[in-house]
């Protein structure tokens, strides 16, 4: 590497004309700038999975149990636990953990079409909830219960959302380079 033009080892992940995650606003309104930046970092992790199939279950950076598939699914539960059961307050359990297997989300990633489908299916729906809840709430103030946090806002919600999301998504960026060396933002 030149120390004259030195370079980034990664830029973005995908062509900035390309990128939908450069639409997410940077001025406005509080509710869609938390929704944008949500929005993004669910795309960062679609991004991170584009192209993988069988792939996405393996283990790679042993010798921790993550895999890409095991990151959806937890997402997917995560998203299903803040929107349906804490602010909803739905009758709504995980759908890849439960106390019998609290670890399910991750142990129970393998690679068989099936299971990848029904992992894309699951969360693609939680976000759908999630979003439509979100829009349709009357301001960001309205409170859920939860166990462990207490009264929480979707205000909270959202904010807790993109840190989990942005903390995976580090997880994400080893994952996909140890699998086939794609890097990037």
């Amino acid at each position: 590497m030149s120390t004259t033009n030195p370079r980034r080892r990664a830029a973005m992940f995908v062509a900035d004309d390309d990128d939908p995650r450069l639409d997410a606003p940077s001025t406005g309104e509080e509710r869609a700038m938390l929704i944008g930046f949500l929005g993004a970092q669910r795309t960062t992790l679609e991004l991170k999975c584009a192209g993988l199939e069988g792939e996405l279950a393996r283990r790679s950076v042993e010798p921790s149990t993550l895999s890409l598939l095991g990151l959806v699914r937890h997402l997917a539960d995560v998203e299903r636990r803040w929107f349906r059961q804490v602010l909803a307050g739905q009758d709504a359990p995980p759908r890849f953990s439960s106390p019998v297997e609290p670890d399910g989300d991750f142990d129970g990633a393998a690679s068989d079409p099936d299971l990848v489908t029904e992992a894309w299916q699951a969360w693609r729906a939680e976000v759908a909830f999630a979003d439509a809840f979100t829009k349709d709430a009357p301001h960001l103030d309205i409170a859920g219960k939860d166990a462990w946090r207490g009264t929480v806002s979707l205000r909270w919600v959202l904010i807790h959302m993109i840190e989990e999301y942005a903390r995976h998504n580090g997880h994400a960026d080893l994952l996909r380079e140890r699998i086939d060396g794609a890097i990037g933002v």
